[in-house]
């Protein structure tokens, strides 16, 4: 199973407004130079954030996006959710189409168990354990050079 462009890169760029955003608007065009996605992408992707009350736009001079609500209480589930259509595992999961087996499929448990494994995962994780592990790589390969 892969989770998609959209997930990877709005997960990512939620971390990067973490670190940056030191309670002013992080403009896109900031986010999009500094993570190498495409400045367009993240709008598309910012426009589902904010409609998943994940952030809140800041109009005008100096505007852009900051969080919602703290870091410490946005999981990354949510993130997720905010930009796909689903967590599930295998298609036949997804409630838009549902299972072509119904009743008679044995193994309908194996990946709804695999669904809420991971869902538990993602759920487990806040944006700002995420933020705080990107600070301490940071701070490791400055210390580095």
């Amino acid at each position: 199973m892969r989770m998609s462009t959209k997930a990877q890169y709005a997960v990512r760029a939620m971390v990067n407004l973490n670190l940056y955003s030191e309670g002013s608007p992080v403009s896109l065009r900031d986010i999009s130079l500094r993570e190498s996605i495409s400045l367009t992408y993240l709008e598309q992707l910012f426009v589902k954030l904010r409609r998943g009350q994940i952030v809140k736009s800041v109009r005008g001079p100096g505007g852009g996006y900051l969080l919602a609500r703290p870091a410490k209480e946005i999981q990354v589930d949510e993130i997720i959710d905010s930009v796909e259509e689903s967590l599930v595992p295998v298609a036949c999961m997804d409630q838009k189409h549902g299972c072509v087996c119904d009743d008679h499929c044995v193994t309908h448990n194996v990946w709804h168990g695999l669904g809420e494994k991971i869902r538990d995962f993602l759920a487990s994780i806040t944006l700002e354990e995420l933020t705080q592990e990107a600070r301490n790589k940071f701070n490791e390969a400055k210390g580095k050079n």
